[in-house]
């Protein structure tokens, strides 16, 4: 203050801006609902960016198969019912924050490795073939799962997170999302004349709307996906009706078209998916050691999204033993997928924790409701048919914009280290690289010989080296964490510059009130998962 009491002092704006151990700025968080229609609407929202993943997969996968658009319809169907049971779980026993459990790319690679399988190639009947292909999944998923129960529920994992720390968070997070940039622009560009209008339409309504119309209420930008979703899929059908791809080739026709997707007509009207409904599933020792590598992969995986969704959930960091049970409880949703025959494993959406970011609004009822309509539209089918006929380009589109989200909440937490300290330098850019260089090489030599740089004579051998080796965010999480916790980790300045003395209070449910708040079960269950 000046001399006799007179102006304030001025404020230094070269002052950095201050950390927050939670996220500012969100309407609502976990444990704070908002109105009925408004949540169903965004919760009918989340079941719309979920679709792609939940048609992407099986559309790739259940043709390789031997399988027509009868059991491709029939795979979504159940991929929705299983992923809504598992976000109801998740929501209610788990980690409790706003995750939707869907497909995981992650166990694409170990899933194609069993359909390429030798013993599969004598059966004629492609249909006969298909349910051999899947019931050898469903046994390997279903031993799969037992490996991330064990983790999660035994309190091991919990041991593993403690040594996290918020600079080792970042490359595993902000690589969780960017990793997956191969889902984004290249596949707007399979019809750019769809995609690019619709990423365009999205970012303009989301961003620029409100500012434009000078607006103070945020139904625009927070429904923004039902707006842009429904604008491009109305004017990809008048290009679809209007003649324009009757000349293309089939590879176009199948991108662009809103009438070529093959799900309407072979989805029945109601129809209840069941365990065992594929057979009984067939046990393979050496797939299910790859398969369990895959879950290990996605559980990596899951942990970066989970730190994710607590951060644009605005809710204060995980304890370990609360992403430890998430962990146990998405175990279970891998074990749901093998036995209602997914033909895929489960884990964390990543796509629904970048529409919390855009929508501002993180409540798990929000997120329930969207389940609701998960098991809604796996039962009533034509009517999900309807909604997954979407061309895929169209959400394309939406990745690039949630996929961008994820990637810069793990930048966030660089915001809690010290960026003036070599070790950190090192750290962070050679994790980074090489979770960009490793991949690279050994999916580039996938693609070039048709098998992984480890090519030996056992499949599962094989797979379970190239598989956790191909994952961007596996190879720069695992290399972060080592490097943070074996790098001149004994000296006292170095806790300070990786951020650990943020997360100190949060490490152990009874540290900090709002953990209650945020994590603790219903029914009194806390006592079942030990904080130590």
């Amino acid at each position: 203050m000046a001399e006799g009491g007179g102006a304030p002092a001025e404020v230094d704006e070269r002052q950095p801006h201050p950390p927050k151990e939670q996220l500012p700025s969100i309407s609502y968080a976990p444990t704070s609902p908002p109105p009925w229609p408004e949540a169903i609407l965004l919760g009918f929202q989340h079941y719309l960016v979920m679709l792609g993943t939940t048609v992407l997969i099986p559309t790739a996968l259940v043709p390789q198969m031997g399988g027509g658009n009868e059991e491709k319809a029939k795979v979504i169907q159940t991929l929705l019912l299983v992923a809504g049971l598992n976000t109801l779980l998740q929501t209610l026993f788990g980690t409790r924050l706003p995750a939707v459990i869907g497909g995981s790319f992650a166990f694409v690679p170990t899933t194609i490795s069993i359909i390429l399988a030798g013993r599969f190639t004598d059966t004629a009947d492609p249909i006969e073939r298909f349910k051999k292909i899947m019931r050898a999944i469903q046994g390997s998923l279903i031993i799969a799962s037992t490996l991330q129960i064990v983790l999660g529920f035994s309190g091991l994992w919990r041991n593993v997170t403690r040594f996290l720390s918020p600079l080792s968070s970042v490359p595993l997070v902000a690589l969780v999302g960017f990793g997956l940039y191969k889902l984004g622009f290249p596949g707007v560009a399979k019809c750019v004349e769809i995609g690019l209008p619709e990423l365009v339409i999205l970012v303009f309504i989301s961003q620029y709307m409100q500012h434009v119309l000078r607006s103070r209420r945020h139904c625009i930008n927070r429904f923004a996906v039902i707006f842009a979703v429904a604008i491009g899929w109305v004017y990809a059908h008048l290009l679809t009706v209007g003649g324009a791809y009757k000349s293309t080739p089939p590879q176009t026709q199948a991108s662009c078209r809103t009438d070529r997707a093959g799900l309407i007509d072979a989805t029945p009207w109601i129809r209840v998916p069941y365990p065992f409904q594929w057979g009984e599933p067939s046990f393979d020792e050496g797939e299910a050691f790859a398969m369990m590598m895959a879950s290990f992969v996605a559980l990596v995986e899951s942990s970066g999204a989970f730190i994710a969704a607590y951060r644009y959930g605005s809710a204060t960091p995980l304890p370990h033993s609360v992403l430890s049970r998430g962990v146990g409880w998405q175990g279970v949703g891998i074990l749901l997928s093998g036995l209602f025959g997914t033909v895929n494993g489960s884990s964390v959406s990543l796509e629904n924790v970048g529409l919390l970011a855009l929508t501002r609004v993180a409540s798990r009822r929000v997120v329930q409701i969207s389940a609701a309509f998960m098991i809604f539209f796996s039962v009533f089918g034509k009517f999900g048919a309807f909604f997954a006929s979407i061309p895929q380009p169209i959400l394309a589109a939406l990745y690039c914009l949630f996929f961008a989200y994820v990637g810069a909440g793990g930048l966030s937490f660089l915001q809690f280290c010290n960026l003036n300290s070599f070790r950190t330098k090192f750290i962070l850019g050679f994790s980074f690289f090489s979770g960009l260089s490793v991949p690279h090489y050994f999916n580039e030599y996938t693609a070039k010989h048709g098998y992984g740089p480890v090519h030996t004579g056992a499949r599962w051998v094989n797979d379970m080296v190239n598989v956790p080796l191909s994952s961007v965010p596996f190879v720069a999480g695992c290399v972060a964490f080592f490097l943070d916790n074996t790098l001149h980790n004994k000296d006292g300045r170095i806790r300070k510059d990786r951020g650990e003395h943020w997360w100190d209070n949060f490490k152990y449910f009874e540290d900090d009130a709002r953990s209650e708040e945020f994590y603790s079960l219903p029914f009194n269950l806390n006592k079942c998962y030990p904080s130590m």
